[in-house]
């Protein structure tokens, strides 16, 4: 029996922190090429530091004679990325910044097995799904990510002119009956502007926009809240701390609620099952909890590269669901082909939709029009509920 009383706690960053503008650089190659191409093959990275962004790794286009064309393109790529999130400092500024572009032409001992419809690599890759939030997401994941996005949205909309990019929250959330409840402690640590701002300054610009987006009965007079609580932020991003593709990668997923495979998902193109497999688990996880067969629920793939079928299907509801755990599993490999090519094709993967994934996390978000977030979708309930 699972536990019903405790306090957990998830973190999130904001598009300004360096390694989350990493991957924002990384899948923003990443989208370039695939609307040029479609078949585009991508393992994009990028590393930035003080007044410095290098970006490495393999890319591929269908027409060869092309490649030269785009690697002319990555500096500019890289620049309005960083000009979109707001640095305009003098150590991180996008107009002066050094770019150094390390991209090259995809190994052909790693394309050999995509190019059979197989995986683009071994891996394992986790989904999950639980009835806690609207967005059937662990609550204090979902709510750290929309305190920064709304704080993003008021600094650029210049609403809050002295805020800046670089930013962290912190919940912790006490549950009862395994229900969300109360939030114990809120942290938020925001980059500003003024030298001669206190902690209980930014405490007042923030907290306004942190009410908005809270339910109101969690914060009580018991909730602690800790902003800014070393003093001055005013040295943020690269400038302040290095960044990286692809080191926040609990804050990407479920904030610690439910397992990770390990795998990165920003710079790479939906060959690569880190990223479409753990799409398709997510898909496949939010689809069994929204058919009402489990309350809470993780499903695990695994694969090996060249190889197209999954080598492992796992459902777990956690002892939420009536129906044997086997039986989701058979239910869900009939309901959606499961191969790459399946998953690629299944939640039209292969356009430039990444970009927008690489901050503020890549689930709990609403289906776009253009197929952004399509993993997002519960229309395969109904088909999932008929195999069983």
């Amino acid at each position: 029996m699972a536990r019903q009383n405790y306090v957990f706690t998830s973190e999130s960053v904001s598009e300004g922190h360096p390694d989350k503008l990493c991957d924002q650089i990384s899948d923003a190659v990443l989208d370039a090429l695939l609307a040029e191409d479609p078949a585009a093959r991508v393992a994009c990275e990028a590393f930035a530091t003080t007044g410095t962004v290098v970006i490495g790794g393999e890319i591929g286009l269908s027409d060869k004679k092309k490649l030269g064309e785009y690697m002319g393109h990555i500096s500019q790529i890289a620049r309005d990325t960083i000009r979109d999130i707001g640095y305009e400092q003098e150590k991180f500024h996008w107009n002066t910044c050094h770019v150094h572009n390390y991209l090259h032409e995809q190994s052909a001992h790693i394309s050999q097995g995509v190019d059979r419809d197989g995986a683009g690599d071994q891996g394992i890759m986790f989904g999950y799904a639980v009835d806690e939030t609207p967005e059937l997401m662990p609550a204090p994941i979902q709510y750290a990510h929309a305190i920064l996005r709304r704080l993003a949205e008021a600094r650029k909309s210049g609403a809050e002119p002295m805020l800046g990019p670089d930013a962290k929250s912190q919940l912790s959330l006490r549950y009862e009956n395994g229900k969300p409840v109360e939030i114990t402690s809120l942290v938020l640590s925001h980059q500003h502007k003024d030298e001669a701002q206190t902690s209980d300054d930014i405490r007042a610009i923030v907290e306004p926009y942190i009410r908005e987006v809270l339910p109101s009965e969690w914060l009580t007079e018991r909730t602690e809240w800790w902003v800014n609580p070393t003093g001055t932020f005013v040295i943020g991003g690269p400038d302040g701390d290095a960044g990286l593709t692809g080191r926040k990668i609990i804050v990407d997923t479920y904030g610690g609620a439910a397992p990770h495979g390990g795998g990165a998902f920003s710079g790479k193109d939906p060959t690569k099952v880190d990223r479409s497999a753990a799409y398709a688990a997510r898909y496949l996880a939010k689809n069994v909890v929204a058919a009402g067969l489990a309350k809470r629920c993780t499903i695990q793939l695994s694969y090996a590269i060249g190889v197209a079928k999954p080598l492992s299907i796992y459902a777990d509801t956690f002892g939420t669901s009536e129906i044997p755990e086997a039986e989701i599993e058979r239910a869900i490999s009939r309901a959606m082909d499961l191969t790459p090519r399946g998953i690629r094709e299944h939640l039209d993967l292969c356009r430039p939709i990444y970009r927008r994934t690489a901050a503020y996390g890549h689930f709990g978000r609403a289906p776009e029009a253009d197929g952004g977030f399509s993993w997002e979708r519960t229309d395969l309930a109904e088909a999932i509920r008929r195999e069983l």
